[in-house]
């Protein structure tokens, strides 16, 4: 298969939200609520038919997902972290639903290949940037406990922010204005939750990690095995 700058495109943010809807997966039967499960089960739900729309894309959609090793997902490293806690889930939302929202409305206004599931996808994150905030609101300004879990999960999860903005061949927008806006949004939410905004350079060194390079933390090897276990286990099954 030739790589295109499209395809390559498409291969990224498609691993971004593949990952992010198996990580929410496994909120199944464990959220703390019942009225949350439904929620991150279809947030998972919307994120997975983004997946699928975007790895069509780039290739066949089964292999792409199942049957890379691990080198060649180009997701950033964010989506990858482990769910944590409950303030851990929602931290890691709020941050990569707001870049989602941002990217898509971006990419909608335009007329790129993209802008057809922009147009589609803008109206789904929006909802999950809400989901994310208003929980964000309520852990952060409830107990002490609550805040100081959100306070946890906020600094654990602000190195892996700035890889969101590191641009992607293919993806025509300002990635710098992007991650402005991002900043903005985002120390907004927390400082009406009563949360300090991390301390982090707002700059390249901003970014840790290499997702985008097929460079992975160690926790995503396991989910990565987990997630494609079945289908390697029955190579050319059909259901």
């Amino acid at each position: 298969m030739t790589v295109t700058a499209g395809s390559a495109a498409a291969l990224a943010l498609g691993d971004d939200a593949l990952v992010l809807s198996h990580r929410l997966g496994e909120w199944a039967g464990k959220a703390p609520v019942l009225e949350e499960e439904v929620a991150l089960a279809n947030i998972a739900l919307d994120l997975l038919g983004q997946a699928r729309v975007l790895l069509s894309m780039a290739g066949d959609e089964d292999q792409l997902a199942y049957l890379r090793e691990e080198r060649a997902f180009r997701n950033v490293q964010l989506v990858e972290q482990p769910n944590g806690d409950f303030a851990h889930t929602i931290t890691r939302q709020l941050y990569f639903s707001t870049y989602q929202r941002l990217l898509y409305a971006e990419l909608a206004a335009g007329d790129g290949e993209f802008a057809p599931l922009a147009a589609k996808a803008v109206k789904e994150v929006t909802y999950h940037q809400d989901h994310a905030e208003q929980w964000t609101l309520r852990l952060g300004d409830g107990t002490a406990e609550s805040r100081q879990r959100m306070r946890r999960a906020g600094e654990a999860l602000w190195r892996y922010t700035g890889e969101m903005f590191q641009p992607v061949e293919g993806v025509d927008v300002n990635w710098k204005d992007l991650g402005t806006s991002w900043l903005e949004s985002v120390s907004a939410v927390l400082r009406r939750a009563t949360l300090d905004v991390p301390e982090g350079p707002r700059s390249g060194a901003w970014t840790a990690g290499a997702g985008r390079q097929g460079l992975h933390t160690e926790p995503f090897g396991r989910m990565l095995a987990e997630m494609q276990h079945l289908h390697r286990s029955h190579p050319g099954a059909s259901w």
